[in-house]
């Protein structure tokens, strides 16, 4: 059994899954603030100095400010900022290759990341299998990478290796995955996917800090509704009578989401620790809350038009005119799926044209665009649209009415393995 009493257990939960309680040690003042007490700082220690040394003072107080103003930016990065330039570790010249099977997708990434020749800062080349094993012949420039890690984080999320709500997972403590090291392996592949321009896992709680930061009895009662069943196995029934119940059902939930499963946390840690990523997590808390954690952005119809440039043919031409009749198909499709289904759907057309169901950290590179399907032939296939995962391109079939247009694209979307791809 691990031990428990690590005195920097507490002090490491705060760092990869208590994000938000690293935000509230973390917080700032404004610049002007920050800066003016900078400046004091520096009079102070050199109050002493001649007339004489003005030129020094100032050159010392300038330094000081410059300095300080370069330190408040870099806590400020966006995670963007920051995975952009560890993603400059990757070199594109070498290879690590993954064999995936859709239907096991977590025993795949198990073996691709044990592999003695992996190596986190070579490209990943992903290579799927349908379930009769044919390989596919899509070459990896970006799709089938992205579509793997969006799969293998929903895998993660699913497996032993985790408990609790949806969206709102902590570490549990399964003995076969402890033994076979799969938690360092978890950590690690959430790094990877953070980096390699996959998706976040966005399905960590945040689960004690939100217990601390109550004030009332009612902000207990409700921090600890979805905690229930942590302190049912505690055997912590009695319902809450006052606000200082919550130093009793902090150490409970310390102990149950930290402390039972410290060894599982510390390979999981670990993993983290892939490209530099857990350091940029401490370092930019607030920027990667809601990579980590359940704090969904929701894609609109508005975001996927603004996302996609449309590539349109010469002026005036023929096949100009057909593509500007489809264009308001298009945008119309995406405001029916928002109204009538909501952020899923749009999810899933994202996943068809791109292999990811959200817009990864690092953004998509090359820009996603969309052609059309100029050369159509009496085959119902080339009546659908299309989908170039490697190159972030979505080609539309060109239609007469909107009806026929959207049934082609809910049949494609329905039916995205062996429909629409190229």
């Amino acid at each position: 059994m691990a031990r428990v009493n690590q005195p920097s257990a507490t002090q490491q939960v705060t760092s990869v899954i208590d994000l938000d309680s690293v935000a509230t040690v973390n917080q700032t003042p404004s610049a002007s603030n920050d800066d003016y007490a900078a400046y004091l700082s520096i009079v102070g220690s050199i109050s002493n100095l001649s007339s004489d040394d003005d030129d020094e003072l100032n050159q010392a107080i300038m330094a000081s400010l410059e300095s300080h103003a370069e330190s408040q930016h870099q806590n400020t990065k966006s995670a963007q900022e920051v995975l952009l330039n560890l993603a400059s570790q990757i070199d594109s010249n070498q290879r690590c290759r993954f064999s995936i099977n859709r239907s096991s997708v977590l025993d795949g990434a198990l073996r691709g990341f044990r592999r003695m020749s992996y190596n986190p800062r070579y490209q990943m080349c992903i290579k799927f299998s349908d379930d009769l094993g044919m390989d596919e012949e899509a070459v990896d420039l970006g799709g089938p990478r992205r579509e793997f890690l969006r799969l293998l984080m929903e895998a993660l999320a699913l497996s032993p290796m985790f408990e609790g709500r949806d969206g709102k997972l902590n570490l549990a403590l399964d003995s076969s995955a402890l033994r076979e090291d799969r938690y360092f392996i978890a950590g690690q592949a959430i790094a990877a996917s953070l980096v390699h321009g996959g998706p976040p896992p966005g399905f960590i709680a945040p689960t004690t800090d939100k217990v601390s930061e109550c004030t009332s009895l009612d902000d207990l009662i409700d921090a600890t509704e979805p905690l229930q069943d942590y302190l049912a196995n505690a055997g912590c029934l009695k319902p809450l009578k006052c606000i200082d119940d919550k130093n009793l059902v902090q150490d409970i939930l310390m102990f149950q989401v930290v402390h039972r499963v410290y060894g599982a946390f510390e390979r999981f840690r670990e993993g983290l620790k892939t490209l530099g990523v857990l350091d940029a997590i401490r370092m930019h808390p607030d920027s990667f809350r809601p990579l980590m954690c359940h704090e969904p952005s929701p894609l609109t119809a508005d975001l996927m038009d603004h996302l996609f440039h449309i590539r349109l043919s010469a002026v005036g031409s023929n096949k100009r005119r057909a593509e500007e009749h489809v264009v308001p198909f298009w945008r119309d499709y995406l405001q029916d799926v928002e109204e009538q289904v909501g952020p899923s759907k749009l999810g899933k057309i994202l996943a068809f044209a791109k292999g990811a169901n959200v817009i990864p950290p690092v953004g998509f590179s090359p820009q996603p665009s969309i052609d059309f399907l100029h050369d159509q032939s009496i085959s119902t296939r080339r009546h659908l649209p299309m989908a170039n995962t490697c190159i972030n391109c979505l080609k539309l079939p060109l239609l007469d009415t909107y009806e026929d247009f959207r049934e082609s694209m809910d049949f494609a979307l329905g039916n995205p393995q062996g429909f629409g791809r190229e």
